[in-house]
């Protein structure tokens, strides 16, 4: 294969996939469609956590600009990455309201980047898992720092110290000024979505009460919109306790952004459904994560929702044919959740094919991605909820260290790349079609 940066891919867009709609608009929603300039959007993305730990070194930031440039050849319009890396080796934030200038820097050229290769991005904003710190992280903060006896990490949904850390995180990223461009995170049209966290599980609360409490109280304040919380969830539920949180009045929905009147919220989630609806849960793969897609993205100021899709660890053991039928229903069950009940748009965040499952192929990962894509293309064909997909994930030459099975090398990889930029090429002509 040619060096990178120079190789042009079996389907290459040449840039005519999609004309960027990074500028001074911001994306909306119509209902169950993203809208930019009063016109439809569709995203063919990938997802690329890395980003800003790269771009952080001088020396390596390169492989962030190799990442988009490949890309966005082949028409990919959005990128999904993090905006946290919460203590540990590397980190973003150090301890609570301490940062490390050179991460935020490596975030700033990410954003800067991002823009100059029309890519829009979703931003991150904490993991639920112990990777970058994490959830466990902000309750050994607490618990350092706070003074708090937490027993456990899902303490990060209800303890008010943790979630005040949190709130501060969230603050000081939509307050940064970008040391490249110039211009507040806040005021940044590159930034499509912000995400409340990065799949969320709640196990000591099936419910996915504790988390609508953390939604609530996040979104509302991020957004300063005003929305009457339930009842159900004002009540208290074991050592849930709302405190200052419950500011809110009865003005059920207006939207007057304060904190940030420009982009739009999600959730994360990987799409489990709860209690709201006991009939939906037959649609999990067999168990149940504390969180409830109908309940959780229900919430007004949740401007879009989210699954993943990860057949091979979710359904371990099951035939390839039972795979498939779980992908389809599972896609499908969302799509008409979104079309009919939710009324806003779903994209397909997350899903890939790992080279260390048994059986691997480049083959099937392709007909995998194809088939999730033509799935995705019908939807928005017909108008439907489905507006995009982020693949996991992207890696540019030379991580190798960096691989966890499910990379794709874009410019080592011409059939995928090809199957993308099929993608990329129909739902570009999807966007120039009136809704």
């Amino acid at each position: 294969m040619p060096g990178k940066g120079n190789a042009v891919l079996k389907g290459d867009c040449k840039g005519k996939c999609h004309p960027s709609t990074i500028n001074d608009s911001f994306v909306e929603t119509r209902t169950h469609h993203f809208m930019v300039n009063g016109k439809p959007l569709y995203f063919n993305g990938f997802n690329a956590y890395w980003l800003m730990c790269m771009a952080s070194d001088p020396s390596t930031r390169v492989k962030v600009t190799d990442a988009f440039q490949e890309s966005s050849k082949i028409g990919m319009n959005l990128v999904r990455t993090w905006a946290f890396s919460d203590g540990g080796n590397k980190p973003l934030q150090t301890s609570p309201g301490f940062y490390n200038e050179d991460m935020f820097k490596g975030l700033d050229f990410v954003i800067s980047e991002a823009k100059k290769y029309g890519i829009h991005l979703i931003l991150s904003l904490v993991n639920n898992w112990d990777d970058f710190g994490g959830k466990k992280q902000y309750v050994q903060w607490a618990r350092d720092h706070g003074g708090q006896y937490l027993n456990s990490d899902d303490e990060f949904f209800t303890n008010v110290v943790v979630k005040g850390y949190y709130k501060n995180h969230l603050k000081t990223i939509l307050t940064r000024r970008n040391s490249i461009t110039g211009v507040d995170y806040k005021d940044d049209s590159t930034i499509f979505a912000w995400e409340l966290m990065n799949e969320p599980r709640c196990q000591s609360d099936l419910s996915g009460k504790f988390l609508q409490v953390l939604v609530f109280s996040v979104f509302s304040r991020l957004s300063c919109s005003y929305e009457k919380m339930p009842e159900s969830i004002i009540q208290k539920e074991g050592n849930l306790l709302l405190s200052n949180d419950r500011r809110m009045d009865s003005r059920n929905g207006s939207r007057n952004k304060v904190h940030d009147k420009n982009h739009l919220l999600e959730i994360g989630l990987e799409g489990f459904y709860g209690e709201s609806m006991p009939e939906k849960k037959q649609t999990n793969p067999g168990y149940e994560v504390g969180t409830d897609f109908i309940t959780n993205n229900g919430v007004n100021n949740v401007d879009f929702a989210t699954i993943h899709l990860y057949p091979d660890q979710w359904v371990p053991g099951a035939s390839d044919e039972a795979r498939a039928k779980f992908v389809e229903k599972w896609i499908n069950a969302h799509i008409e959740d979104c079309d009919s009940i939710l009324r806003k748009p779903l994209l397909i965040a997350e899903f890939g094919k790992s080279s260390w499952s048994s059986g691997y192929t480049v083959e099937a990962r392709d007909e995998y991605f194809g088939g999730i894509f033509n799935t995705a293309y019908e939807s928005a064909r017909n108008r439907g909820s489905c507006s995009g997909t982020t693949f996991w994930q992207v890696m540019a030459e030379g991580m190798d260290n960096w691989g966890d099975g499910y990379q794709v090398v874009l410019n080592q990889n011409p059939s995928t790349a090809a199957i993308i930029a099929k993608q990329s090429q129909r739902i570009s002509s999807l966007s120039l079609q009136p809704t």
